[in-house]
């Protein structure tokens, strides 16, 4: 069957599966698994919630190390609109810059959570 797809539909479809967006079944999961810690110790909750506040930071502080280390090499995706032919050196730099966010900001929110 051919692909139907345009551009204004390509980019919808990276947002929803279905009817429902992205990781709402995850969503679920972790309210589920929180009204479970609720009833079963209600005092652990405000450290769960310290916890994933301290996730999230760590996340932000991750990718804004990344943008303060390497303010010219950012993963850009508007860089690969001109491809045409497709030029590998900028491809490949593109996801070796992907990788490198990645590691970074995978290593803070590490960090984090082992308390260091």
């Amino acid at each position: 069957m051919p692909d139907t797809r345009t551009p204004e539909t390509l980019s919808t479809d990276a947002y929803t599966f279905g009817r429902l967006p992205r990781l709402t079944s995850w969503w679920a999961i972790a309210a589920v698994l929180s009204a479970l810690v609720l009833l079963i110790a209600p005092g652990q909750l405000p450290v769960t919630l310290y916890k994933l506040n301290l996730i999230a930071l760590a996340a932000v502080a991750g990718y804004w190390i990344d943008r303060a280390i390497f303010p010219y090499a950012r993963p850009q995706l508007d860089a690969l609109r001109d491809l045409y032919p497709p030029d590998h050196s900028r491809l490949y730099f593109l996801a070796a810059v992907m990788l490198r966010r990645a590691l970074i900001v995978a290593a803070t929110v590490l960090a984090v959570a082992l308390g260091a």
